[in-house]
C-alpha cells in the first residue's frame, strides 16, 4: 500500500521567511508613502517608517504565531477576541508612549514630529492587525487546499494502483483450465469446439481490453456473465442447470467492471458438482442487487481467500474503494449453502 506520509511532509513545509519577507516589504512601501504624504521620501522618512514598522511588527507576529494558531484555529473565539484587543491596546498605548522618545535617544541628530494622534495610531494598528489576520488565513487556506488537492491527487492514483493490483488477480487457472478444455473437445472432435472459442474469445478480450475503463453498462456485465456460463458448460459436467434471473430496468445502468464475474467464478470452483446455481440481478432507477447461491462443499473458511478466485476479500477491498459506504456485501454458509449478497445505492455515492 502506498505511503502518503513521505509526500504530504514535503508539501507541508510552510515558508515563514518568504511570507515575512513579502509582508513587511509591502508594509514599509505603505508606511513609507503614508508617513512621506506622497512625496519622495528622504532620510528621516526611511528611519521614521522603519522604526514604526518595528513597534508594529511585534503585535502583528504576536497575532500571526501565537493568538492565531492556539486561539482562532482551535475555535476558542471569545478567548481570541480578548486577546486580539488586549494586544492591540496593549502596543498601541506603547507606541504612543516610547517610540518617538526612543527614536529622538537613538537618532539626536534628527528631529521627529508624529502628527498622528493617539486616535490615528489605534486606527492604523488596528487595520495592521486585522489585515495582516486575514492575509495569513488566506494563506492558510490556500496552502491547505494545495495540500488536499495534492493529497486527493495521491489517494486517486494510490486507488488506482490498487484497482490494478485486484483486476490483475483474476484467477489465471481460469485461462488455463479453458485451453485444456478446448484442447479436449478438440481431440474429441465435439461440435463444440467453434462455439467455445468465441465464448473464451469475447470473455478475454473483455477482461483484458473493455473492462480497463471507470464503468461499465450491466448490459456488458451480464454479457460476459453468460459467455463465462456457456463456457463453463463445456468444462464441468453436471452444471447444466443454471437458475439465471435477470430484472433490469436500463441496461445502460453503469458498474465497476468485474464486480460479478469473480463470484460467478467462485460458484463454480467451489460449489457441489451436481448442485444447482442460482444467480438473481436486479437493477431499479438507483439500487443494483446480485445474488448467487449454491451448494459448498467447501468450508466458508477456505472459500474466503486467495484460492477462491480474487478472493472474497479482496472483492471487499474493491467495493470499500470504488462503492465507500453505498454498498452491502453479504456472505453466509448455512447448512452447506453458500450465498453471497451484493447491493449497491447510486444515491450514496
Amino acid at each position: 500500500m502506498l505511503n502518503l506520509n513521505p509526500y504530504l511532509k514535503k508539501l507541508n513545509n510552510h515558508s515563514p521567511l518568504l511570507f515575512n519577507s513579502v509582508l513587511w516589504l509591502f508594509s514599509f512601501a505603505i508606511l513609507l508613502f503614508i508617513f512621506s504624504k506622497g512625496k519622495a521620501p528622504i532620510k528621516i522618512d526611511y528611519i521614521y517608517t522603519f522604526g514604526f514598522l518595528i513597534s508594529i511588527a511585534i503585535p502583528v507576529i504576536i497575532n500571526l504565531y501565537i493568538l492565531i494558531p492556539y486561539l482562532l484555529k482551535r475555535e476558542r473565539y471569545l478567548l481570541f477576541v480578548i486577546a486580539f484587543l488586549i494586544n492591540l491596546l496593549l502596543f498601541t498605548q506603547l507606541n504612543t508612549w516610547f517610540f518617538e522618545p526612543i527614536l529622538d535617544a537613538l537618532f539626536p541628530d534628527y528631529f521627529f514630529i508624529s502628527y498622528h494622534s493617539n486616535t490615528k495610531i489605534i486606527v492604523v494598528f488596528s487595520i495592521f492587525l486585522i489585515a495582516t489576520t486575514l492575509i495569513k488565513l488566506s494563506e492558510d487556506w490556500f496552502h491547505f487546499n494545495s495540500n488536499e488537492n495534492r493529497n486527493l491527487k495521491l489517494q486517486n492514483e494510490q486507488i488506482q494502483l490498487q484497482l490494478s493490483s485486484l483486476r490483475s488477480q483474476i484467477n489465471p487457472h481460469f485461462l488455463f483450465n479453458s485451453l485444456n478444455v478446448i484442447y479436449a473437445l478438440t481431440i474429441e472432435k465435439k461440435e463444440g469446439v467453434k462455439d467455445a472459442i468465441v465464448q473464451l474469445s469475447d470473455i478475454l478480450r473483455y477482461i483484458i481490453y473493455d473492462s480497463n475503463t471507470e464503468q461499465v453498462t450491466i448490459k456488458d456485465e451480464i454479457k460476459l456473465l453468460k459467455n463465462y456460463i456457456e463456457f463453463q458448460k463445456f468444462r464441468v459436467h453436471g452444471f447444466n442447470q443454471i437458475d439465471l434471473n435477470i430484472d433490469v430496468k436500463n441496461e445502460n445502468f453503469m458498474l465497476y467492471p468485474m464486480l460479478l464475474l469473480p463470484l460467478v467464478e467462485n460458484s463454480f470452483k467451489h460449489g457441489a458438482k451436481s448442485s444447482n446455481i442460482k444467480i438473481q440481478i436486479t437493477q431499479t432507477e438507483k439500487d443494483f442487487s446480485f445474488e448467487i447461491e449454491n451448494r459448498s462443499d467447501t468450508p466458508f473458511s477456505d472459500i474466503s481467500g486467495e484460492s477462491s478466485g480474487v478472493g472474497l476479500e479482496n472483492i471487499r477491498k474493491n467495493l470499500d474503494i470504488v462503492y465507500p459506504n453505498a454498498h452491502q456485501f453479504i456472505v453466509t454458509d448455512t447448512d452447506g449453502t453458500f450465498r453471497v449478497q451484493l447491493k449497491i445505492n447510486i444515491e450514496q455515492i
